[in-house]
């Protein structure tokens, strides 16, 4: 006797997620349940989890192992990715941390002080080193140097009226973002002292958008319990975000962790601004293009560019916009830059013409704005808009005197703006492939990059020249960041992470640099003097395009949106000519790719695209020693 199957009509839809029947689990075609796992806390210990090098012993504190949610019920699978298909996967990111303390940064004496030249960008700067007493130099003008003061943290911080990217803000005198259009200023007035806060509330929200919002039991005693210097720490892992205590004992136990539905949580920032211990200001820009405002606070929320309604496309990096309690700037995939209001609602977007006629394509190399920040139409987002690659932006930073931004690339550029003027004023070329890190050193001298070469780049800006590429990575450079605790006048701590697994440390001097024979037969002066276009691509799986423009000359110029000059195109000095850096450690850290990197004071923290997040103290006896010791290291580890 045979058993026949039902007829076709018979049998059940598909659901997704199913499952083959199992010895003690689910028949075949149930639905499993989503589980939902927790944050692991791990405290490994041995010699493999130590960094060796000059100034001592960095030895692991802990390994935090952030949940990764499964799949959303309507989302679909993801195939395995064909290394020959040409049709764009969608967009990801690593985890990365936006990190913030309520209370002010103890002020330390070993942090970085200027001490620099004169600068082409900028400006002449006089040769004076600052006071050791902050207090003292707030009370005493003539010990700082122009356009600079010294911040509680002791790094570089901004001119005045400016914010520094730590977040210490100097009320004083310069101008901020904008300030000089009375359409936008007059929409920035708050109505009393009260922070505004977004409308919605997350919890009770039954947006599709938001799957599902878990807060912990006891969060109001959390939060009290929380010392004002103790550190927060915002994290994104897939379509999950997550709120956590990194200074409590516990801090496996998220305050919050918020799950979306389909879109991925690419970038994050804090506005540093407008934080106390009632008020935190978190954006987050997403793979779909949308953007969140988030106060964590009281699990309040508001959603911009919903659906794409003014860009589209992924948001590939975002960040508040120093001094600003209420404007920020995304990054595009389109190779957009966006501002927005987080208090404004959006509309329909289109590019304004400008004063000599409609916006037109701007040529590779140069700046169209698409609106302008000085634009009478202030009513809703965007606040200004510009269209600066026909490729991916990876990353931007702003400078430490908030006057300029770095941004690079997958096209393989790093472009330096001046923001407050709408202006590109230099672009330059990688050695080979996309860029996808940048980060400025405290004293805004030097402008490191990381990218698809495989190499870190050091870049000066005030001789508009690459100083040195820095060997010692196997794959694509992921994250770079300055260890300001660790530089001085004449030296300078950095690191770098990437997919290789690999966290690196560097030292870099003027005296350390070895310049190639070849380069002495150079004439001094802009590295693309003679030198041959941009470089040739690699393709990343979520490259916005598979063709790479190239320079039909040397250096381009290409006509800058705003007042006078014009943009100038350094392409890549050849590795023959350029001075070469060794890291002073190279450490494996983990199996899975490296995707952020920050130092703080006390020790280094990583993340990886896994989600583990490791912290590293720093050595016992590195307080306020001399820095001598920070180029006297030559060996790996």
């Amino acid at each position: 006797m045979f058993l026949t199957s039902p007829p076709p009509s018979v049998l059940p839809p598909p659901r997704y997620p199913s499952s083959t029947g199992q010895a003690g689990g689910p028949p075949t075609g149930a639905v499993l349940p989503v589980l939902e796992t927790s944050n692991q806390l791990n405290r490994p210990a041995g010699q493999g989890q130590q960094l060796l090098v000059g100034e001592g012993t960095y030895i692991l504190r802990d390994d935090l192992h952030l949940a990764s949610p499964p799949p959303h019920p309507s989302e679909a699978p993801i195939p395995s990715l064909n290394p020959l298909a040409t049709t764009v996967s969608p967009p990801v990111a690593g985890t990365k941390l936006s990190l913030v303390t309520i209370a002010p940064p103890k002020y330390s004496p070993r942090l970085y002080h200027a001490s620099a030249g004169s600068s082409t960008l900028l400006g002449s700067l006089q040769q004076q080193s600052l006071k050791e007493d902050p207090r003292e130099a707030r009370s005493s003008g003539d010990s700082e140097r122009p356009g600079r003061h010294s911040d509680e943290s002791g790094g570089v911080a901004a001119s005045p009226g400016r914010a520094p990217s730590n977040g210490v803000f100097d009320q004083g005198r310069t101008p901020g973002f904008g300030e000089s259009n009375a359409s936008l200023t007059a929409s920035q007035v708050k109505e009393g002292p009260k922070r505004r806060k977004p409308k919605s509330n997350l919890v009770k929200s039954n947006s599709s958008f938001v799957s599902r919002v878990i807060l912990h039991d006891m969060l109001s005693k959390r939060l009290q319990e929380h010392a004002a210097d103790g550190l927060f720490a915002f994290a994104n892992i897939k379509r999950s975000f997550q709120w956590l205590d990194l200074s409590s004992p516990t801090k496996s136990e998220n305050l919050t962790k918020i799950l979306f539905t389909k879109a991925h949580a690419l970038c994050h920032d804090v506005n540093q601004l407008t934080k106390s211990s009632s008020h935190l200001d978190v954006i987050i820009g997403f793979s779909c293009g949308d953007v969140i405002w988030y106060e964590p606070m009281s699990q309040k929320y508001a959603r911009l560019n919903k659906n794409g309604a003014i860009n589209g496309s992924a948001v590939s990096d975002i960040r508040w916009i120093p001094g600003s309690e209420s404007l920020f700037l995304a990054a595009h995939a389109d190779g957009s830059l966006v501002v927005y209001d987080k208090e404004k609602d959006d509309a329909a977007f289109a590019p304004e013409e400008a004063e000599d006629g409609p916006a037109a394509s701007a040529p590779d190399g140069s700046l169209r704005v698409d609106k302008s920040v000085n634009s009478k139409n202030q009513k809703a987002n965007p606040v200004a808009s510009w269209k600066l690659s026909s490729q991916r932006i990876n990353a931007f930073a702003f400078s430490p005197d908030c006057k300029h931004l770095a941004v690079v690339s997958e096209d393989g550029s790093l472009h330096v703006l001046d923001y407050l003027a709408e202006r590109l004023l230099d672009s330059y070329s990688s050695y080979y492939g996309g860029l996808i890190c940048v980060c400025w050193s405290p004293d805004g001298r030097y402008v490191l990059t990381g990218g698809q070469d495989d190499l870190v780049s050091i870049w000066s800006l005030d001789e508009s020249r690459i100083v040195a590429r820095c060997q010692g990575h196997h794959s694509w450079v992921t994250a770079v960041a300055f260890d300001r605790w660790r530089c001085d006048e004449r030296n300078y701590r950095f690191g770098s992470v990437g997919e290789d697994c690999r966290l690196l440390l560097w030292d870099f001097g003027e005296g350390m640099l070895h310049r190639p024979k070849a380069a002495s037969v150079r004439q001094r002066g802009s590295v693309a003097s003679h030198f041959a276009g941009p470089p040739a691509s690699r393709n990343r799986p979520e490259s916005q395009g598979t063709n790479r423009p190239r320079s039909s000359s040397n250096v381009t110029s290409g006509t800058m949106d705003g007042e006078g000059g014009a943009a100038v195109r350094h392409a890549a000095e050849p590795r023959a000519l350029t001075a070469k850096l060794q890291p002073v450690l190279s450490k494996q850290v983990g199996s899975s790719p490296l995707s952020w990197l920050d130092f703080r004071e006390d020790c280094i923290i990583t993340s990886c695209s896994e989600g583990h997040v490791r912290t590293w103290d720093r050595p016992a006896n590195d307080g306020n020693e001399s820095q001598a010791t920070i180029s006297g290291s030559g060996s790996n580890a």
